[in-house]
């Protein structure tokens, strides 16, 4: 039987948009019924986001049609979609830092009443919102003092906390283990038990075949397909996502790795953090990972090693030699990269330019003798690494914060590879990228360290980690628990390691 309109939640059809002359949606459909896991893939830069951004009210279709449970709707804001019941958590956090956890679920209902403000029933009930995901934040909490994975909680709970009939969700695990994983999915097969139509965008494909009902596919703007899950696999779906088939995901490692550490900390202790006692070593030409639960430190040793936390005890050595790092800038002048796992807040200048946000790193080696900037060798620096990189811009003058969430992601990354670094950490280094431009990056780290850099690339993700690494090191509760091997890789003894548990 063929299924009507009125069965399908939200239908758009026919959706086109562009900024100036750069068309980034053309004739786009999208079904969603309700009670439906519906997943939305496709590369960086393929419209996603720019989609559901129509959806809810952010932006304005040229053409086409939208309807809600058969109704047409035009959202002109986001305040109108919400009122619509569509409530977006996107991929880039929208949190006040100043605000606590529960003035940030209940922003919309603050100043609704004339007189005064409840705030022990708001914190209540934010709490009580909270638990019932099933995660340990203290409704209370400044959100600046929250960890990234806490921040994302509290966006879902915030798009939770309205009358919501169509939840997005833009790259939700790209920071959470696979404990915190298996919480959100147990919450979104409730939320499908309530009718609430869920639209997923996701980078991660083994995610969609886990709780996705049906997908579809963007390339260049243009759906190139929707189907149910059941019928259809990983190959097929790449196969519509980047027009060829994905042979490798992870590039063979033929590094010959150098004897001597090139990079060592012995006992490290923070004042501020939980690290204590932490103790390890990079070779020259070695990609090492570093994995863990949330919260089990391995953030706050990177950016203690590069001094963005104050060190209580312990030592660090550059080929053999002491050093220390009491801020970025001193890490820096020992040739020690970091990029962040917070791409918005800490990755990229937003307002500025790729070609700026590239040069920022790099100021001597684009300098002529003088000190002035060499035109000609920033030019060649910057659009080798958009090449290398893939990164989607007309210009290497866009500014930064007009690109998508994974392009951004590629500006922060070469912003360190611009570098001639001795030891460099990547912290989630795919984060928000889809499985294209993954291998890009995967061959980039690996030509990295095919230089002799010591390269630490900390992931919540176990296939990656396991993809790339030559040793991974796992923290719990602050130190490192264990060391594996290549021999001893798998996900269970990465997983026995983060709870505390020793291998079988």
């Amino acid at each position: 039987m063929k299924t009507s309109e009125s069965e399908y939640r939200v239908e758009m059809t026919g959706i086109s948009k562009s900024f100036g002359v750069v068309s980034v949606l053309e004739n786009v459909n999208l079904k969603v019924k309700p009670g439906e896991i519906h997943a939305l893939l496709g590369e960086n830069g393929a419209g996603k986001s720019t989609l559901v951004k129509i959806l809810s009210g952010v932006h304005q279709k040229d053409s086409g049609k939208i309807t809600l449970n058969g109704q047409e709707i035009n959202p002109k804001n986001t305040h109108e979609g919400q009122v619509l019941g569509i409530s977006v958590v996107y991929q880039e956090l929208s949190l006040v830092n100043d605000l606590s956890v529960a003035e940030n679920i209940y922003l919309h209902k603050l100043g609704a009443s004339k007189f005064w403000m409840n705030w022990k029933k708001i914190t209540e009930d934010a709490q009580e919102l909270i638990d019932s995901l099933g995660f340990e934040i203290d409704a209370a909490a400044r959100v600046r003092d929250l960890s990234i994975v806490q921040k994302q909680v509290v966006e879902i709970a915030k798009a939770l906390s309205e009358d919501t009939k169509v939840l997005v969700l833009d790259e939700p695990t790209t920071v959470f283990d696979p404990t915190d994983i298996k919480k959100l999915f147990d919450n979104l097969f409730k939320l499908k038990a309530k009718g609430i139509s869920i639209i997923y965008i996701s980078h991660h494909l083994d995610e969609i075949f886990k709780i996705a009902d049906s997908v579809t596919v963007l390339r260049d703007g243009v759906d190139t397909g929707s189907m149910a899950v059941a019928d259809t696999d990983a190959d097929g779906v790449i196969r519509l996502m980047i027009g060829r088939e994905l042979k490798d995901l992870y590039p063979p490692r033929n590094v010959q790795v150098g004897e001597v550490p090139v990079f060592e900390v012995k006992n490290l202790t923070a004042k501020d953090t939980l690290v204590h006692d932490v103790s390890f070593s990079v070779r020259p030409g070695e990609i090492l990972g570093i994995a863990g639960l949330g919260g089990s430190g391995r953030t706050e040793t990177a950016k203690l090693i590069f001094g963005a936390h104050k060190k209580k005890s312990g030592t660090m050595l550059l080929n053999g030699k002491e050093i220390k790092t009491n801020t970025p800038v001193c890490a820096v002048g020992h040739q020690i990269g970091f990029v962040s796992e917070d791409r918005k807040e800490e990755g990229v200048f937003l307002p500025l330019s790729i070609r700026r946000n590239i040069s920022v790193t790099n100021f001597t080696g684009i300098s002529g003798k003088l000190g002035f900037i060499n035109t000609d060798n920033e030019y060649k620096n910057v659009v080798g690494l958009i090449d290398k990189l893939s990164i989607k811009a007309p210009s290497s003058e866009i500014d930064v914060k007009n690109l998508s969430g994974g392009n951004q992601q590629k500006v922060a990354l070469a912003k360190w590879l611009s570098v001639d670094s001795k030891v460099i950490f990547i912290d989630e280094p795919t984060r928000g990228v889809d499985v294209g431009a993954k291998v890009e990056i995967y061959n980039l780290i690996n030509e990295v360290a095919e230089k002799g850099v010591g390269v630490v690339v900390i992931s919540s993700d176990m296939p990656e980690i396991m993809g790339i690494s030559d040793r991974i090191l796992v923290m719990y509760k602050g130190t490192i628990y264990g060391e594996l091997p290549k021999d001893k890789f798998s996900e269970e003894n990465i997983l026995r390691y983060s709870i505390g548990k020793q291998l079988k």
